[in-house]
């Protein structure tokens, strides 16, 4: 089963996405750690990555479709790809669905998890990680161990992103619903988006989304 999470920073994908992996041994694509694990391999691709990167340009959408493409070709059995920040465009989605038909795949599910901005806000504003796990703290609702360790791998390695603020986070909102929206009407056209309140307690997401996969 291939499904992609959608929803604005800091919604929740990463903790939903971790929990499939762990429950379900699904694969997740992250664009970021796909780039990342690409320019150290050493590979052709790989190769080609590290010299995009180290001009500072863009990764191309060809880049990207390209690893993602040796992913799905990879016959190391799993529960199915979570597809994370990719697409972000029409062109991208257009892209992946001609992908996923040359390798014989499907999209099941696109699962958008809504959001109200104001509360969005301010659950992102005190929030922080774990540098070794991505285990996800804030400072009212889940604050760091009093010993200072995180509870999931005993790391003592806390990171805060410079842009978890307001102002920078309204202008990621911004941006993401100006990039997404048409993704929303595009899958929806496609009978394939279901959507659930990504502000709803982690265990009532994790839940929802369950419930759609083994619909």
């Amino acid at each position: 089963m291939n499904i992609i999470l959608l929803g604005p920073p800091g919604a929740g994908k990463g903790t939903q996405a971790r929990h499939l992996v762990e429950t379900r041994n699904m694969v997740q694509l992250s664009t970021g750690d796909m780039l990342r694990e690409a320019k150290d391999s050493g590979t052709e691709m790989g190769l080609m990555v590290a010299d995009v990167m180290a001009r500072g340009d863009l990764v191309t959408d060809d880049i990207v479709i390209g690893l993602i493409r040796e992913k799905l070709e990879d016959k190391t059995e799993h529960g199915g790809f979570i597809f994370d920040g990719f697409p972000r465009t029409l062109a991208q989605a257009t892209a992946l669905r001609e992908l996923l038909e040359t390798t014989g795949q499907t999209l099941d599910h696109v699962i958008e998890l809504r959001v109200n901005d104001d509360a969005l806000v301010k659950r992102i504003s005190g929030r922080s990680t774990c540098g070794q796990c991505g285990e996800v703290y804030h400072d009212v609702t889940k604050p760091q161990p009093d010993d200072g360790k995180c509870v999931k791998c005993g790391a003592s390695d806390f990171k805060r992103r410079a842009d978890d603020n307001e102002e920078s986070l309204r202008n990621r909102l911004m941006e993401y619903y100006k990039k997404t929206s048409p993704l929303l009407g595009y899958y929806y056209a496609l009978d394939l988006l279901k959507r659930v309140d990504g502000l709803a307690d982690m265990k009532v997401v994790q839940a929802s989304i369950g419930a759609i996969l083994d619909n």
